[in-house]
Order: C-alpha cells, then structure tokens, then sequence
C-alpha cells in the first residue's frame, strides 16, 4: 500500500519586505498571515526578500522571521536580493548590494538553510538560492552539485521549483534578456539551470521578485509569479507592466497526478503603492 498523502496544500508568499520601520508592509502580512491561520495549508513558502534590506540592516532579518514564527504552519524560506545581495551583472550598473558569503551566512543564521527539497504527493519540491548565480561564489558550486544530486533521486517524478527570480519572461532564450540579472535568473546561470531541469520532469516553476502576478506555461511547464505580500509599484514609467500589479498570495494543491492554483487576496490586503511609503532615493 502506497504512504504517499493523497494531497498536499502550499501556500506561496513573496516580497513581504518585513522590518520594524515599514507598519504599512507589516500590516499587509498580518492580513496574510490572517488568511493562513483561516485555511491552515500544510506549508507555507515564502520565496524571497522576506527583509526589507538584509545586508545593511540585520535586524530586518530577525524582525521577519519572528512574524513568520507566529504562523500556525511550518515555513520554509528562500533568499531574494533584499535579504543576502543581488546577482553581479554582466550589463549596466553593478547592484549597489551584491550577493555575499556574509549576507547568505546571516541569513542562514536566521532561517535555517537558503536551499531545500522535500517530497510530498508523489512530487518533489526544490527550492535554490537563485540570488548566488553567476557570483563565482564556492557555494554557487555546491548548491549546482547538490542541484544535480537531487534531480537525479528524483527518479521522475514531477519537480516544482521554487525561486525568488523568475527563470525567464517568456522563454529560455530571450534574447534581449540574455544578459541583464536585473529581474530574471541571469545568463549563463540560467541556460545551466534550464539544461539541468530538462534532464528531469519540470512541471512548476514558483517565483516572485517582480511584484505582479503572471500565469504563463512554456512547454510542460506552468510558471507562477506570486505577487508581493507588501506593496506594488504602480507607475508603468517606474516599472513596465508584465502581468497584474496586485498585492497577494498564491495557494497549491498537489497531487499525484497533477496539481491546481488559486490566485488569491487576503482579505483587507490592499494594493499599497512602494512611491506612497518611500522616496524614491530611498529604494534599493
């Protein structure tokens, strides 16, 4: 007789941008966290900047994962650019925070671990630091080798990816995309992962970072941005328009044999413009 559990409910939050200074993000979370406490998911993923700033200010890191500790599920974490450092560019300006041993040791420290893997209803999650690509960084290295381990005791089963930045917009080999780092996991990082994932059974891949929400697939698989738990930038001048510029959350059923999404908004969750809590020369 199979143990497998028959279903497995996944609740993604993103960008929640949590830190003592911002009530405005903090009460957009005690929303969510409302929604959760309501309809109890087996787990909760929060795939990415869970800190307002993480590198200058470690505290946020703390402050965040205490709000999180009060929820009644098990969470598990993934880094974005807000928490350790953003990915080095090959294009353009440097990030003004680049990704640092030091930055993903704090955050280690913090909430555990910036990679994981599970197997729940007959699937096999995985979720990957995607902010240390392209960094040169030893644990760059090990977190491919590690990547590779795991897909490879997969043994076929279908494999939902969790990271903070999308994978692409709109396929592997956007040209005009190719080298920025900016909003998708950056080439050459990304054709590496993309090459490494077609060896195995993708079916999801789970992001946030752009603050909108997107439903697109690409082939057999179906790539879900999750929007911002915290804020929006409304102006299409500030940021271009990609998908749907809502605050929310998103909630998975797995099956065996496939699995369902709900595009969801806490109640009282509102669409709070980034431009009305902050100036400009304040973002990072």
């Amino acid at each position: 007789m199979s143990s497998v559990k028959p279903s497995f409910r996944l609740t993604q939050i993103t960008d929640t941008h949590l830190g003592a200074r911002f009530p405005e993000f903090i009460e957009n979370f005690h929303r969510v966290s409302q929604h959760i406490d309501d309809n109890r998911p087996d787990i909760v993923i929060n795939s990415g900047d869970v800190a307002f700033d993480g590198p200058d200010h470690p505290d946020d890191l703390d402050f965040a994962k205490a709000l999180h500790d009060a929820l009644p599920v098990d969470c598990r974490y993934l880094p974005g650019n807000h928490d350790i450092g953003d990915n080095p560019t090959l294009v353009g300006v440097q990030p003004t925070q680049r990704a640092s041993e030091e930055n993903r040791q704090n955050f280690i420290a913090t909430f555990g671990e910036d990679r994981w893997q599970f197997d729940a209803a007959g699937w096999c999650f995985i979720g990957l630091n995607s902010l240390v690509m392209n960094t040169s960084l030893p644990c760059e290295a090990e977190q491919r080798e590690w990547l590779a381990e795991q897909l490879s005791v997969a043994h076929g089963k279908p494999v939902a990816l969790f990271i903070h930045k999308p994978l692409y917009k709109d396929s592997p080999d956007d040209a005009e995309l190719a080298a920025t780092s900016f909003r998708y996991v950056p080439m050459p990082a990304r054709s590496d992962l993309v090459d490494m994932l077609g060896g195995a059974n993708p079916r999801l891949v789970a992001c946030g970072h752009v603050h909108q929400r997107r439903d697109v697939t690409f082939g057999n698989v179906r790539h879900i941005w999750a929007p911002s738990t915290s804020f929006v930038i409304k102006s299409n001048a500030k940021q271009e328009l990609i998908g749907i510029k809502e605050t929310g959350l998103v909630e998975y059923v797995f099956q065996p044999d496939g699995f369902e999404v709900r595009h969801i908004r806490a109640a009282g969750q509102i669409n709070l413009d980034l431009f009305s809590v902050l100036e400009p020369s304040t973002m990072v």
